[in-house]
């Protein structure tokens, strides 16, 4: 796997085995599932759409941040874009470290950074 990868795709989100490098022991996975039910009510899934170059320049920008500011890792982000059914995985991050701990802590830093500073908006697609 390469240093940092980012998707912003409507293609769904693939299953691979993971492949460690020398130095590394720890691999923290987040796979965000589209919830069948948004606020009490039933919906059929999410309409996910951004900005592509700016969130893709965010998306960069995030990856070099961590990078600097958490040392030595590895990460792969994959977010969908159009519609996502519900039970279907919306959000991928998989984050490799040399220790669980800093794995643990940096995939939810990326997750929190995805949410609250990148360009990708979602509404839900309301069940009739």
């Amino acid at each position: 796997m390469p240093q940092h990868v980012i998707i912003l795709s409507e293609d769904p989100i693939p299953t691979s085995p993971t492949v460690f490098e020398p130095g590394e022991g720890a691999e923290t996975q987040f796979l965000g599932v589209v919830r069948g039910l948004e606020d009490g009510k039933t919906i059929r899934g999410i309409d996910y759409t951004a900005y592509r170059p700016m969130a893709e320049k965010m998306l960069q920008e995030l990856v070099e941040r961590g990078a600097q500011e958490h040392g030595p890792h590895r990460v792969f982000i994959q977010h969908r874009l159009g519609f996502v059914a519900a039970e279907e995985p919306s959000i991928l991050i998989r984050v490799q470290t040399k220790h669980s701990a800093e794995a643990f802590d940096l995939c939810r830093w990326y997750l929190k950074e995805v949410k609250t500073s990148v360009p990708i908006w979602k509404r839900a697609v309301w069940a009739e």
